[in-house]
């Protein structure tokens, strides 16, 4: 299966038959026939009509649309799945508080757990970094222990318990990185150095795919559990991100300790730090690369996901 990026203001799009035909001008770059096409990822301003936009959904072919920061992120689907059913479980499930603190309290302990991990392995591979990490790995223990009794703590509890250990946890992880590329720990809304700009350009992509894997497993993306309803944002797929992240942090440290993404592929935009067009080639070919194995352990966890909100409800 492929994934078609594109991110060139001159390109066009136009179907051909059962392909699509990429131009640039009067040049003919690509065709890729629909039954080999999964996903299409827009980072410019192209030439395309509404009436590739519907076949594309006819054929279950999600358009992913990148704004101009790394947060601004549109999707275009086809429909929501046909299994209402699972939909009203979903609802049921939004109501019942106790249930909601059990998911929330899961998901948190999972994310912390995968954060704790990172940290001691790049401990036991930096030893000059033994005292950082190991004051952010003792923060995220203690976290963790405040998760461990039978009573799930309330939702705002929670939400303190993270925030505290989210800080442990950057102030840590910030010291993979080279003192060249001004991270001293998480910003966004604009990401203001070169790591946030990645993270956040990495977030926003994985939490696309968890909107996608929401509507092919027929659940409403918009209605979470851990995050609460809020105008346009799909709480679910937040809720699904959290213990991913890690596995995103990795890969982003693993980016900039090989130079695949140097300080010179960025440049400054006001107070936003933004991937340059070779820096934002460089990472999607290697994004494509990490995300597949990720699809695999995302459809694994949507299985779970549908078999815990249903279960006992669903016929």
């Amino acid at each position: 299966m492929t994934i078609l990026y594109l991110d060139r203001k001159t390109l066009s799009l136009e179907r051909e038959g059962r392909a699509l035909v990429v131009r640039d001008g009067l040049q003919r770059l690509a065709s890729v026939p629909l039954r080999l096409l999964e996903r299409m990822v827009i980072r410019a301003n192209l030439t395309l009509d509404a009436t590739l936009l519907h076949r594309l959904a006819q054929e279950g072919i999600p358009v992913v649309i990148l704004g101009r920061r790394p947060e601004q992120v549109s999707l275009l689907l086809g429909t929501l799945g046909p299994d209402a059913r699972r939909r009203l479980c979903q609802y049921r499930r939004y109501e019942d508080d106790h249930w909601r603190r059990q998911w929330a309290a899961y998901l948190i302990r999972r994310k912390l757990l995968m954060q704790k991990r990172l940290l001691i392995r790049h401990r036991r591979r930096r030893p000059n970094l033994h005292k950082p990490l190991s004051d952010a790995v003792t923060c995220l223990e203690r976290a963790l222990n405040e998760l461990h009794g039978n009573e799930p703590p309330p939702l705002d509890q929670l939400l303190g318990i993270e925030g505290a250990a989210a800080r442990s946890y950057f102030q840590g992880y910030a010291r993979l990185f080279p003192p060249s590329l001004d991270f001293q720990g998480r910003n966004r809304r604009p990401p203001r150095d070169p790591v946030n700009a990645t993270l956040s350009l990495a977030y926003t992509l994985l939490h696309g795919e968890l909107v996608l894997a929401c509507y092919e497993r027929g659940l409403d993306p918009y209605i979470g559990f851990y995050h609460e309803l809020s105008h346009g944002r799909e709480s679910l797929a937040s809720d699904l991100v959290e213990p991913l992240r890690p596995l995103v942090d990795d890969w982003v440290q693993t980016l900039f300790r090989s130079e695949v993404l140097r300080r010179n592929h960025f440049h400054t935009r006001g107070d936003a730090c933004l991937l340059d067009k070779t820096g934002r080639s460089h990472f999607y070919k290697f994004w494509e690369n990490r995300v597949r194995p990720l699809r695999r352990r995302i459809r694994r966890h949507m299985d779970q996901v549908v078999k815990v909100i249903t279960q006992g409800e669903e016929r």
